[in-house]
């Protein structure tokens, strides 16, 4: 995860090289842990999800004192679960482990526990298409870098071939998940080429 990742001035994230945004979803509410700012660690506030080839991105509506967005690499991301408790929303649970800088030790960081609730309308084209990605994401990484640690690159996931993956995705009319056709800000030259910080020019 990386917290507070960069975003344009309409709230859409930053993307990286050969990163793709599949989705957008209004509407929903996320909870996260383990993070300073919040109320006793845990943050759980409204906003919208943004779904890409490489990571989920959370945008709040309204930040919790300096928590405004939260990033969860597909990579990182373990024990998924769709839940479809009776008296409550429709959600997703699931662990992340955390981006450590690479001038950081990794044992002074703690794997975070999230949760996505579907607080307007059906889940029925975000859910498969997240879960279908992020399997396919997995598979590739396995074929492509079997012996490479699970955890050292988060970004091999832009290497995915996902678009066959997106034409043929189920659309359901009551899921108000927006399906990004062409990609948001295309006109922009940045991009990010890691999650470490580095000087701010086209390329970030």
């Amino acid at each position: 995860m990386a917290l507070n990742p960069q975003l344009f001035p309409n709230g859409v994230p930053v993307p990286f090289v050969n990163e793709m945004f599949v989705l957008a979803r209004e509407g929903v509410e996320f909870e996260i842990d383990k993070i300073p700012s919040a109320p006793g660690g845990h943050a759980k506030t409204q906003g919208i999800i943004y779904l890409s080839n490489t990571r989920i991105v959370f945008v709040a509506n309204k930040p919790i004192g300096d928590f405004f967005a939260f990033d969860m690499p597909l990579l990182y991301i373990n024990g998924e679960k769709f839940n479809q408790p009776i008296f409550m929303c429709n959600n997703i649970s699931g662990y992340v482990e955390p981006v450590v800088p690479d001038d950081q030790n990794r044992a002074l960081y703690s794997t975070h526990s999230f949760k996505i609730k579907f607080k307007e309308g059906g889940c029925g084209t975000f859910v498969p298409m997240f879960l279908n990605l992020i399997r396919t994401v997995r598979q590739f990484n396995r074929q492509s870098a079997p012996s490479v640690e699970r955890r050292s690159d988060p970004l091999q996931a832009t290497q995915t071939p996902v678009e066959e993956m997106m034409r043929h995705a189920y659309v359901d009319p009551n899921d108000p998940t927006r399906i990004f056709l062409q990609q948001p800000n295309q006109e922009s030259q940045m991009r990010r080429r890691s999650y470490q910080s580095q000087p701010a020019d086209h390329s970030i």
